[in-house]
């Protein structure tokens, strides 16, 4: 049975948005933007919040979008919709990612609703973690997610290899920091404290003097030289959790979708066990560097996403924009 009424049709086109506008995003950029005609939502690319010199080919943009259509089809099955997925719909249209109608009614799906629940909990972290362990068979719970939606999530096992990648993100961290043009594209997406700004990384999402990890794995510097961020007691936050790469065996415009939708169903069940992810994309917005981890510690796979998992106590506060902000006419 599909949905019938107009109400029931809005009601649930409504929801559906209101989870999208919860997907993570590199630097909260939220790079998305939706149309709207009768039972179909549009899932477009929003070229202006891009990345237009640390993410040129918009890799990162789509991952970001890529997690905004899991939480459409998240809500939907959690809602009792079975979701009617096209991506990449029209070749002459490369903004639209995708199409997404809510299908035939089938019974709410257990495992969706635990997900759904929580699109709005889910926090980036950008600190250590707590030495509390992260439980073998919750890793590879994960893995499977990833694996569901035909990307590969590898816990790093090795100490090396574990080391090569925090020495690489340093690395590259230290040359972004370099660049100017890198910079001042950072600084647009960095909120100083009291800012009403609806995107962006806000000064309360990070620590104002964090502690290594061992090994250290360099965070992005949205302060500029002020004394910003929260002041959280990072006493206990030095442990570097779990490292995991997230790879495609593609390297292709959907490969990128599905990798944000097999990232953000990840981040979504670790969060409903209690863990947070910390992300490092640096080195992966360096071609040589990226090049260099797919030979090297990927397999031949494309490394799409850097992350570190463990159990942090900071809780902190989201900001999204309004679905209003991102509604466009068709």
């Amino acid at each position: 049975m599909n949905v019938r009424t107009a109400e029931e049709i809005t009601s649930v086109i409504r929801t559906a948005l209101q989870a999208a506008t919860w997907a993570p995003s590199v630097h909260n950029t939220q790079p998305w933007s939706f149309g709207v005609d009768g039972d179909e939502i549009a899932l477009r690319a929003d070229s202006d919040r891009k990345l237009r010199i640390g993410d040129a080919a918009g890799r990162e943009m789509l991952i970001s979008c890529g997690a905004a259509l899991m939480n459409v089809r998240l809500a939907l099955r959690a809602l009792g919709y079975e979701p009617q997925v096209r991506v990449l719909p029209d070749p002459d249209r490369p903004a639209l990612l995708a199409t997404i109608r809510p299908g035939a009614a089938v019974p709410a799906d257990e495992s969706a609703r635990l997900l759904y629940a929580e699109i709005e909990r889910r926090r980036t972290h950008r600190a250590g973690f707590t030495e509390l362990p992260v439980p073998e068979r919750l890793v590879e719970t994960l893995v499977a997610e990833a694996e569901g939606e035909g990307a590969r999530l590898t816990p790093v096992r090795s100490e090396a290899a574990i080391r090569v990648l925090a020495a690489i993100t340093c690395a590259a961290q230290d040359v972004q920091s370099q660049d100017r043009a890198l910079s001042l594209e950072l600084i647009r997406w960095a909120r100083p404290p009291g800012s009403a700004r609806a995107d962006g990384v806000p000064a309360e999402g990070y620590p104002r003097t964090p502690r290594r990890t061992r090994p250290h794995f360099a965070q992005r510097d949205y302060t500029h030289g002020h004394p910003w961020g929260n002041e959280s007691d990072q006493f206990f936050s030095v442990s570097t959790g779990v490292v995991a790469v997230l790879t495609t065996k593609g390297d292709s415009r959907e490969d990128w979708i599905t990798a944000g939708q097999a990232l953000q169903r990840v981040l979504l069940r670790a969060c409903a066990h209690g863990l947070s992810a910390a992300f490092h994309t640096q080195a992966l917005e360096m071609f040589h560097l990226r090049e260099f981890l797919r030979q090297e510690l990927c397999s031949q796979e494309y490394p799409q996403m850097i992350m570190r998992l463990g159990v942090t106590f900071d809780e902190g506060k989201g900001v999204r924009r309004p679905v209003t902000d991102m509604l466009e006419e068709r």
